[in-house]
């Protein structure tokens, strides 16, 4: 039998209000997570429009595809060094100033980019601007802060926050490959801006770092019943010794655990980008008409709304390391059938591909602030998560560059998909390895009287 609750490890805050007490099954945290919600959906869906983006690029210029794709693999790659910058504004401003930047930066790279006419200017708008606002605006800048907010309903919450991604792709993806397809690719560039701007600037002057801002604990415990409870329910907490430690980055780093999720991010990110950026284009390339191309994008977003929640909960019940594992296991089957519909390209297998890519895949994102945060919580948790998003966005940057270069050289994509397949086999690997089990247990893992 399990406890329906266990204290969290985190040191109590001020006492709420009586009035805010008797709302505390609103106002606790969900309120953060519909914001994060919206906010994921719009934003991170700026970014993903690149894969519609491209086409009409490469068609217009002629360029490469290699250096094409590069300019998403450049602007992932030097946006990767607002990772410990954004760290470490979260700890000291919070996230609206985090939110805002990236307002700021996704607005003025979708405005500058219908102004390209060389590569260079490719590369810094929709790559650099947009993928830096992109950051602030995306997992990292919420990873930043909302596992403050949860412990018992630690993967939950994050999963159904971070599926708004998928709803923003049913939404926004088919509205502007239709803006794309009537009015150019550029007209979409300028009505994407404008959505950013007029739903995300004063949606997140709202939002709050941590529930004890608003005199709350996580999962909406209060002061007072925290220590009454906590002889009868037992702690999370697996390594005390571990837990004990003021986490540092410093320190941090200096730890194996550290540098195993540091390859867990990079090489699962990987594999999720260099699929994202290069779907549309290769099923186009086997045979899909351009709009049933753009629709299994969106399609792959819908079925990670799914995936997002629902294996967020499961992670609360069994462990985070299995979820990872999933979601390495759906991008090797996402590969898989794409290289068998080489071969034979029917919506059947398209169907399976998207099913494996967004129910599966996309739950890398449910436990990807959760597992930082049970490793390492502490008051310089923004600087280290921030410094671990490098890794992550590194490898999101390396894969679709990665796949262009090799199918300008091979002429196909089979070998990059084949390393994308072993490339999630090392990320699930040494997510294992980091061991997050080992140090906080999650909720359905927690035995009476621990």
């Amino acid at each position: 039998m399990r406890p329906s609750h266990f204290r969290s490890s985190r040191p109590a805050g001020p006492q709420p209000r009586d009035g805010l007490r008797l709302a505390l099954p609103f106002f606790y945290g969900w309120p953060v997570v519909a914001i994060a919600f919206v906010t994921m959906g719009v934003g991170v869906n700026a970014r993903t429009a690149f894969s519609l983006l491209f086409p009409p690029i490469l068609d217009e210029f002629g360029w490469p595809r290699g250096l094409t794709a590069g300019a998403f693999s450049f602007g992932f790659l030097v946006s990767a060094l607002l990772g410990p910058f954004l760290g470490r504004l979260m700890d000291r401003r919070g996230p609206r100033a985090v939110m805002l930047l990236g307002v700021a930066l996704v607005c003025a790279g979708l405005g500058l980019a219908p102004r390209t006419s060389a590569p260079w200017h490719l590369y810094l708008t929709l790559g650099v601007l947009v993928a830096g606002g992109t950051v602030c605006l995306g997992y990292t800048g919420h990873a930043l802060f909302l596992p403050n907010w949860f412990v018992r309903r630690r993967g939950l919450a994050i999963g159904i926050a971070f599926s708004g991604v998928g709803v923003g792709a049913i939404v926004i993806l088919p509205w502007l490959q239709g803006l794309i397809a009537g009015a150019g690719w550029r007209t979409a560039c300028i009505a994407m801006a404008a959505l950013v701007l007029v739903t995300l600037a004063p949606l997140n002057v709202l939002t709050r770092r941590r529930p004890e801002d608003m005199g709350l604990l996580p999962d909406g415990d209060l002061t007072s019943d925290t220590t009454a409870r906590g002889a009868r329910n037992p702690s999370n907490i697996v390594d005390h010794a571990w837990a004990a430690v003021d986490w540092t980055l410093r320190r941090a780093m200096r730890t194996a655990r550290f540098w195993w999720v540091a390859v867990a991010f990079a090489a699962g990110l990987f594999a999720w980008y260099a699929v994202q950026v290069h779907q549309t284009k290769y099923l186009m390339e086997i045979g899909f008409t351009p709009a049933v191309a753009a629709g299994a994008l969106g399609l792959v977003g819908f079925t990670g709304i799914v995936g997002q929640i629902a294996l967020g909960h499961l992670s609360d019940r069994i462990g985070r390391e299995w979820v990872w594992t999933l979601s390495c296991v759906g991008f090797m089957g996402t590969y898989g059938l794409l290289l068998a519909m080489r071969e034979h390209p029917t919506p059947a297998l398209l169907y399976l591909m998207v099913a494996a890519q967004g129910v599966l895949g996309y739950g890398l994102a449910s436990v990807f602030g959760a597992i930082p945060a049970e490793l390492f919580e502490g008051k310089h948790y923004g600087a280290i998560f921030g410094t671990l998003s490098l890794a992550s966005i590194v490898g999101g940057a390396i894969g679709p560059w990665v796949a262009g270069v090799l199918h300008d050289r091979t002429g196909s994509y089979v070998l990059a998909f084949w390393i994308a397949i072993a490339v999630s086999a090392v990320s699930a690997g040494a997510m294992w390895l980091a061991a997050p089990r080992k140090i906080r247990a999650v909720a359905g893992r927690v035995p009476r009287g621990f």
